[in-house]
């Protein structure tokens, strides 16, 4: 049985006054986050009600209005805006890990039914339920709660009118965070279609790869640039790859964080013994969300075709000697100080194992403004370590 059916429409406006007044007396300033989870409550209040229970046409608008004369000078609920916040939840609900009702929720049986679905939506508000409580429980694959949480409304709501997959909206929301994107530099991106041409990386894998669901996968796991800030290596002619090797596998947690969190690390220098002839991969991962082994090659210097051929080779013994019967076919990707794309892109396109090349940039590529602004990690950690706990003292 629908609750929201017993109570009448014109006391929405009164349950939702009631919850933006305490949440407002929760927090004096409503942070991202918080905003967020009013927002979602909201909706899905709203889309319960409009989508399958009684409210007839006309109700949001005639909802807006009620705010307005219940809390004269609000702002963020106008029609639109509530339609936004339905939307809003609509298209988040099926990726967020909503929890059950807890008892505690309804637990005033006393109360009048308009009470008591107010404190119900004060509780998904101010103690963020559907969104903060249980965020460890979250699955929504590619990005973190932190990432999310940092977008504004406005943002999310032109990310959603815009880009219809799960994988481009991620996608955005990690830009936006990350670049801390206007709206209007959002809405240029979207525009352009960012998501479908950033960072791919020259490659055979739509040849290669013959589902092609998985070749799509493959063209959005792997950038066309990775910068190893992390790894220093001096400025010299040596050729030695084992160099900038040394530097990725002694912070092998960092390589992984710029590759993705898709990634397991299976060792550097991978033997493969052959017709009693051993060889050795650079570096060797597994990709959960590809299901297959990486194989990395890394090379100090430009691009030249005939690393393919080695790579190729190296593809060709872990299909047939290590891959599991259930991973799919090994991807090859050749990791080069320079890369022209045309030249890899008419190099790649005739073999037939699946390749792709990207090109890496360490801390002695940027410039000297840019080194000096990255902070040293021991000192970072004295500060850190001596910093005032802020829980103590304070209003």
């Amino acid at each position: 049985m629908n609750d929201n059916k017993i109570f009448d429409f014109s006391d929405a406006a009164g349950i939702i006054k009631d919850a933006i007044v305490r949440s407002r007396y929760q927090a004096a300033k409503l942070v991202n986050k918080e905003l967020l989870g009013l927002y979602y409550a909201v909706g899905r209040y709203v889309s319960d009600n409009s989508r399958v229970g009684s409210w007839g046409k006309g109700a949001i608008r005639q909802l807006s209005e009620n705010l307005q004369k219940e809390l004269p000078g609000l702002r963020g609920f106008s029609e639109s805006s509530i339609k936004r916040m339905r939307e809003f939840y609509e298209q988040w609900s099926a990726i967020l890990s909503n929890r059950p009702l807890l008892m505690g929720d309804l637990e005033n049986r006393s109360l009048s039914m308009n009470e008591t679905q107010t404190i119900a939506l004060l509780d998904k508000i101010v103690d963020l339920n559907l969104l903060v409580r249980h965020i460890d429980d979250w699955e929504m694959p590619d990005i973190s709660a932190d990432l999310f949480f940092r977008v504004g409304f406005t943002h999310h709501t032109e990310i959603l009118a815009k880009e219809k997959s799960l994988q481009g909206r991620l996608f955005y929301i990690s830009k936006c965070a990350n670049g801390f994107w206007s709206v209007e530099a959002l809405k240029t991106h979207l525009r352009g279609e960012l998501y479908l041409r950033e960072g791919t990386m020259p490659s055979n894998f739509l040849q290669t790869l013959s589902v092609q669901e998985q070749a799509h996968r493959a063209l959005r796991s792997f950038k066309d640039e990775y910068l190893l800030d992390y790894v220093n290596i001096e400025d010299d002619d040596d050729p030695d790859e084992r160099v900038l090797e040394r530097g990725i596998v002694a912070d092998i947690k960092r390589f992984i964080m710029r590759f993705g969190d898709k990634f397991c690390y299976i060792g550097n220098q991978h033997r493969i013994i052959f017709e009693e002839q051993e060889h050795f991969i650079d570096l060797l991962f597994f990709n959960r969300e590809l299901h297959c082994l990486v194989a990395i090659e890394l090379k100090r210097g430009e691009f030249k075709p005939q690393y393919l051929g080695q790579l190729q080779f190296y593809l060709s013994l872990l299909d047939d000697f290590v891959r599991q019967p259930d991973e799919n076919q090994s991807i090859g990707i050749l990791l080069c100080k320079e890369a022209n794309r045309s030249v890899v892109e008419y190099a790649v396109r005739d073999y037939n194992k699946p390749m792709g090349v990207a090109t890496y940039k360490t801390r002695n590529d940027m410039p000297e403004t840019w080194k000096d602004a990255l902070p040293d990690i021991e000192d970072m950690r004295k500060l850190l370590e001596a910093a005032p706990d802020e829980s103590e003292g304070g209003e």
